[in-house]
């Protein structure tokens, strides 16, 4: 069973093409024009061992937003494409991952009812990288990607100072536990008392 899909979005103010095989072995192409939003599509793609293609033409000479915002919607779409019926998968999953000083908690639920609980205390930062990213739109990204996705997510600080270190391990995070939660489970079936998720 072939795990993949593909998605493009096209409005006035972006132009995005995503695709994705959950079965892949981490291989990454991003390109957003935002470095630091590359650095972190690229975490998701590599520690979720999932291959990742992200290419966005965006209005960068506005802001950052309508392209961090468009690449995570389409994210999200593709990934639910390519779970499919989710027949056989583990579903939940969680973990703590830290990145020197910071530590995150991730917890998800590969459920079909998008919900967001984003505990993330945000360190006082400048903007990373250039163009700037903009620190506050890690959540932004997060939240939209599960929402499109169908994931019921909880995203909590337990510490950290470093802005990038914050917002680094919590995709590493995210990663980890998408890439526990789409494993395909010995039990089969899809896992949910109403037969369908």
């Amino acid at each position: 069973m072939s795990r993949t899909a593909s998605r493009s979005r096209s409005t006035k103010e972006t132009s995005i093409e995503v695709s994705i095989d959950l079965d892949g072995s981490g291989t990454t192409d991003i390109s957003t024009g935002i470095p630091f939003y590359d650095h972190m599509l690229d975490q998701l793609g590599r520690h979720g061992g999932f291959d990742l293609r992200v290419q966005a033409v965006g209005d960068l000479h506005i802001d950052t937003h309508h392209t961090v915002e468009d690449v995570a919607i389409t994210l999200g779409e593709c990934f639910a494409e390519a779970l499919g019926d989710k027949a056989g998968v583990r579903r939940f999953a969680s973990g703590r991952y830290p990145l020197d000083e910071a530590l995150i908690d991730v917890a998800l639920d590969l459920s079909g009812r998008p919900h967001v609980e984003w505990h993330v205390d945000m360190p006082e930062s400048l903007p990373l990288g250039d163009p700037a990213f903009d620190p506050q739109l890690a959540e932004h990204i997060v939240s939209s990607f599960a929402t499109s996705a169908g994931i019921t997510l909880h995203v909590e600080m337990i510490r950290g100072r470093n802005t990038h270190h914050v917002i680094e391990a919590t995709f590493k995070g995210l990663a980890r536990t998408l890439r526990d939660a789409v494993r395909i489970d010995d039990a089969g079936g899809v896992p949910s008392t109403k037969g369908v998720l």
